[in-house]
């Protein structure tokens, strides 16, 4: 197994070596080469599946267990159960537990309890909030459109399916009200139509096509520029009117030139080769071609909407990527996005390398998850629960195994996640409010939904002060001077007054459990006795200034690595 790794890797360098050196019939008998050793192993994909009415969380945990015991890698231990709780509801509900949410669940001894836990927050207002909040991100990043925002959440809110929020997306109606907010993610990249190729095909299919815009890919047989272009003609008639709004041409064709300097008619064609044939173009007297050009430049300047084109390209790539497909892009691609999104790392990496030289770590698992997204119509609260309820999601991010700690592709021990800037600003709220009031009005019920969605509101101004994390993320220059000088930290979570944190700290009669509480609310866990020690010592140093040392303290947990990621 060893020697094929480093003879792909030997051909893969010398491939590239031979396109620098225009050496095409070399580069075509390394391709070979590399597509028959990649041949034989693709019986391992056609073995048979376990059966589709397996609960999701048996099967991954039956392919990951399966994968570390072929690796002969020893996973680490479960993480503890406030370790769990404060992942589970960073990644369900967008923020950190309050601490009776903490309490409740390492008190508790029901064996159920982790169930009873994800069903409670994927069935509450913080779930539709947060789901909102990644589908933002991912989709719209950086837009901050509030139209846009209502409509995702009242898809979360309704548990409208990944299939459905796709075609609304592509093919949603200018004057359908409930439609009309989801064309932002077309309106947003409708005058570059590389844009609209390149991210749908990304965020949608799990494929960065761009590559094979200037050349066929030199390694990957998958991407030519027939698949880019033909990808690029479903919106190339695609295009936004002088007011604004969203229209679709009824012809018009793509050219472009390959790398042998020949012109080119794109055909239609979707990333599988399957090619579509547009129907015929009527034949127009010179007056209809007259009558027909008036429209269009009426089109441009009217006040409402144009009429929908009478074929639509866009609505050919809808339907091609729905077909029922347990292999296809769109099915596969669902579900390595949200398996990345809850354990930091994909089942195919990189996530929008989702082609036949780039294989799955665990590839019977990601065949059977995307069959079971296609029999249940790409549930998204489905899959998100199956994976969170398995054992390879509630693992300790700490390895203390035998040997160096595993790569992530075997899932053997949790990945250390950044927050998103509207977990950490949501958490914040959280973490330096007054624990008791927050419980007062927790405990409520109904008042919870009406609260989180003025958290939401009070976050987003800080939230956009940071840094959307990436890969190998750091703390950028920005976050780290608003931490260490910002009048903001000090005026809204580090206050004095009694609805915060501070307050409640300062007036404690108690201040050993002072600091207990402090770090329950802010870490989701209690002090461990070295640290309860140190903060003592801080504080008795303090008499004369007792509420700055109790400032110093939170700013300092809140300030902390371990607070600004989910481990």
């Amino acid at each position: 197994m060893r020697i094929k790794k480093v003879s792909e890797t030997f051909f893969e360098r010398a491939a590239v070596a031979a396109v620098h050196r225009n050496q095409k019939r070399l580069l075509t008998l390394f391709v070979l080469v590399l597509a028959v050793g990649r041949m034989g192993r693709a019986k391992a994909d056609d073995a048979p599946l376990p059966p589709p009415d397996r609960a999701i969380e048996a099967v991954i945990d039956e392919f990951i267990d399966l994968g570390l015991q072929r690796a002969g890698v020893v996973a680490a231990p479960p993480a503890d159960d406030a370790n769990f709780v404060r992942r589970a509801t960073l990644d369900l509900a967008g923020r950190i537990p309050t601490t009776a949410e903490t309490q409740a669940y390492v008190q508790s001894s029901d064996p159920g309890k982790r169930a009873l836990l994800v069903d409670r927050l994927i069935a509450s207002p913080d779930f539709n909030y947060h789901q909102r909040n990644e589908l933002d991100a991912l989709l719209l990043p950086g837009q901050n459109n509030g139209e846009w925002r209502e409509y995702l959440l009242k898809a979360v809110q309704e548990n409208r399916s990944w299939s459905q929020l796709f075609r609304e997306v592509i093919l949603g109606r200018e004057d359908n009200p409930a439609e009309k907010p989801a064309l932002a993610f077309l309106k947003a990249r409708a005058k570059n139509v590389d844009d609209l190729t390149n991210d749908t095909s990304k965020l949608f299919f799990g494929v960065s096509i761009n590559c094979a815009k200037c050349h066929d890919h030199p390694l990957v047989l998958d991407w030519t520029q027939d698949h880019y272009f033909g990808m690029a003609s479903f919106f190339n008639r695609t295009y936004l009117t002088k007011k604004n709004f969203l229209a679709e041409r009824d012809d018009g064709q793509l050219k472009f030139r390959t790398t042998a300097g020949v012109e080119k008619e794109a055909r239609v064609m979707f990333l599988t080769g399957v090619a579509v044939d547009d129907p015929p173009a009527p034949q127009l007297t010179e007056e209809q071609k007259q009558a027909e050009a008036a429209r269009r430049k009426e089109d441009e300047n009217r006040e409402t909407p144009p009429a929908p084109a009478g074929y639509s390209r866009r609505a050919q790539i809808v339907e091609l990527a729905l077909k029922p497909d347990a292999n296809g892009f769109f099915t596969r691609s669902f579900v390595n996005r949200f398996w990345h999104r809850l354990l930091g790392y994909g089942l195919v990496m990189p996530i929008d390398q989702m082609h036949s030289a780039n294989k799955p770590s665990h590839p019977e698992l990601l065949a059977w998850l995307a069959r079971d997204a296609l029999y249940h119509n790409y549930d998204m609260r489905r899959l998100v629960r199956g994976i969170v309820l398995s054992r390879a999601y509630g693992r300790s991010s700490r390895y203390e195994g035998p040997g160096d700690r595993p790569v992530p592709r075997h899932f053997a021990v949790a990945a250390v996640k950044p927050l998103t800037p509207m977990q950490y600003a949501l958490s914040l709220q959280i973490a330096t409010q007054n624990p008791a009031q927050l419980e007062a009005v927790f405990a409520k019920g109904d008042d919870w939904a009406n609260r989180r969605r003025d958290y939401e509101n009070h976050a987003a101004g800080f939230a956009n002060q940071l840094e959307m994390p990436g890969e190998n993320f750091q703390v950028g220059v920005n976050e780290a001077l608003l931490f260490s000088n910002g009048p903001q930290v000090q005026r809204e979570y580090l206050s004095e007054s009694g609805d915060r944190l501070v307050g409640a700290l300062k007036g404690a009669a108690d201040r050993q459990q002072a600091v207990q509480t402090a770090f329950l609310t802010v870490y989701a866990r209690p002090a461990e006795p070295d640290e309860l020690d140190a903060v003592l010592k801080y504080l008795s140093a303090r008499e004369d200034r007792l509420a700055a040392g109790y400032q110093q303290v939170v700013w300092s947990l809140i300030a902390s690595g371990e607070f600004r990621f989910n481990y």
